[in-house]
């Protein structure tokens, strides 16, 4: 069987994808583009009205393109708004986030086939470690897509990691729908902090790389276990959504932007180097000019590294749809563009910080580049290999990011391997015959500022699909 499968939304909907793919070609499928294949999955988002629009012209261009193939939709699109992405032409079978890693792709003979760096365009392995949240903040629909939280147990996370590493993968980046909550929901209870420290102990020279955390679960125990080993990259996403403590409690979010400012100068000040990036809302609803001058305010003074810069959506069913008054679009799309110029300026004010310094950094699909653990992408000169640990000197921050290659600086120091003996039998070499992702998907609402805007699909394995 050959299939296609459509990605939109952020790393954790990508992860979802790339267990479709683990099980697919495990049945012996074989990847291939929209208009050949037999089979076409459109994992869809629901995180803002754009996103569910450009599912729906994903939908109608693969019926386009491809009328006799199945197509099966899935995702919080699929879960949120069931009878309207059934009527799509062309939908043969609809998934819920549920039902979604509970389902045999298709018969045949499992195969094992390999996981291996590449694939659909990505050198980093995503790991999803917990899904759910019970955070119910006032804008988004995520609580009622993805249920409540579930977490992976902490052997069966050192598992996965030392399969992935075993594969090849030298970057492995946990992710959750609310990665912060890890363990609470475990028996006995665990904790993100606790599951670092396993990690830690665990044997392997991968870097683990922590996707968004909610500014509430940031402890000092997490920041410390970044801070005592390199094995984790020195990259935080802490989303602050907004700098107006009003509007912090409108949004329904727990704290203040005074705990969120002490949170992110204690993290800086305990890992100079790291990247410290946030995301935020403009436009929400009751928001005044006062409002969007804290934002202001704030962000020209703060440590931050990246801004994501998101204007306000109303998402039916949720407490803040309700709300007014309303922003007018002019004034939200002036806001925005505003901060988006600042963090531009930000992420300038980083660069040019770390020119001098050496990271390690790891090659990319095109291997002139090269990603930094403190999340940088450096452009290198020609010769390298994709998926090869390097260690970088920045040169120079404009216009781009460049530096040199510190020959014989590659990989993890020595003293930064992990040997530790394993707690249990050799873990066999990574397949998709023996990866089983579980029931341990969804989103956050975050995504890698190198990635594409959320409204917009990753392509796994198809070509471009044009509007």
């Amino acid at each position: 069987m050959k299939f296609a499968i459509v990605t939109f939304g952020c790393r954790v909907n990508q992860a979802d994808s790339l267990a479709l793919e683990e099980r697919l070609r495990a049945d012996g499928g074989r990847a291939a583009r929209i208009e050949d294949a037999d089979l076409v999955i459109v994992n869809t988002c629901a995180v803002t009205s754009a996103a569910e629009k450009g599912a729906r012209q994903a939908i109608r261009r693969v019926a386009r393109l491809n009328p006799a193939g199945r197509i099966v939709a899935t995702g919080c699109y699929v879960t949120r708004r069931p009878d309207e992405v059934a009527a799509l032409p062309g939908v043969a079978c609809l998934w819920t986030n549920d039902q979604k890693d509970r389902r045999t792709l298709g018969p045949g003979e499992t195969r094992g086939a390999a996981i291996v760096p590449g694939m659909r365009g990505r050198t980093a392995y995503l790991l999803r470690v917990q899904t759910g949240c019970d955070q119910h903040c006032t804008y988004c629909v995520v609580p009622a897509t993805r249920g409540r939280p579930c977490s992976l147990p902490p052997r069966a996370v050192c598992a996965q990691v030392a399969r992935a590493e075993a594969a090849g993968f030298k970057e492995i980046v946990l992710t959750g729908v609310h990665l912060g909550a890890y363990g609470r929901d475990l028996d006995p209870p665990s904790s993100l902090a606790s599951l670092l420290r396993l990690l830690d102990l665990s044997p392997g020279a991968a870097r683990i790389r922590v996707s968004s955390l909610e500014p509430m679960d940031c402890t000092p125990a997490v920041v410390s276990a970044f801070a005592r080993s390199r094995r984790f990259a020195p990259h935080f996403h802490l989303p602050l959504q907004h700098a107006s403590d009003r509007m912090l409690t409108a949004m329904g979010r727990p704290y203040t932007l005074a705990r969120y400012r002490r949170l992110v100068e204690d993290v800086r000040r305990s890992i100079p180097d790291a990247s410290i990036g946030t995301d935020l809302i403009v436009g929400f609803p009751g928001e005044t000019a006062e409002d969007a001058k804290a934002n202001v305010e704030y962000l020209r003074a703060s440590p931050l590294s990246y801004l994501h810069v998101f204007r306000y959506s109303d998402r039916p069913g949720t407490a803040a749809a309700g709300m007014r008054p309303k922003v007018a679009a002019i004034r939200s799309r002036e806001r925005a563009a505003e901060l988006r110029a600042l963090g531009c300026e930000l992420s300038q004010r980083f660069r040019r910080s770390q020119v001098g310094r050496d990271r390690n950094g790891l090659t990319l699909q095109d291997p002139s580049v090269a990603l930094t653990d403190n999340y940088l992408k450096v452009r290198i000169p020609p010769g390298r290999a994709r998926n090869e640990r390097v260690t970088v000197r920045m040169t120079s921050a404009t216009p781009v990011l460049r530096g040199v290659i510190v020959e014989g600086g590659g990989g993890l120091p020595e003293q930064d391997r992990y040997d530790a003996p394993s707690a249990g039998p050799a873990v066999p070499p990574m397949s998709a015959a023996s990866f089983c992702a579980g029931d341990f998907c969804g989103p956050s609402t975050m995504s890698c500022p190198h990635a594409a805007r959320m409204s917009r699909p990753r392509l796994l394995r198809t070509e471009t699909v044009r509007r």
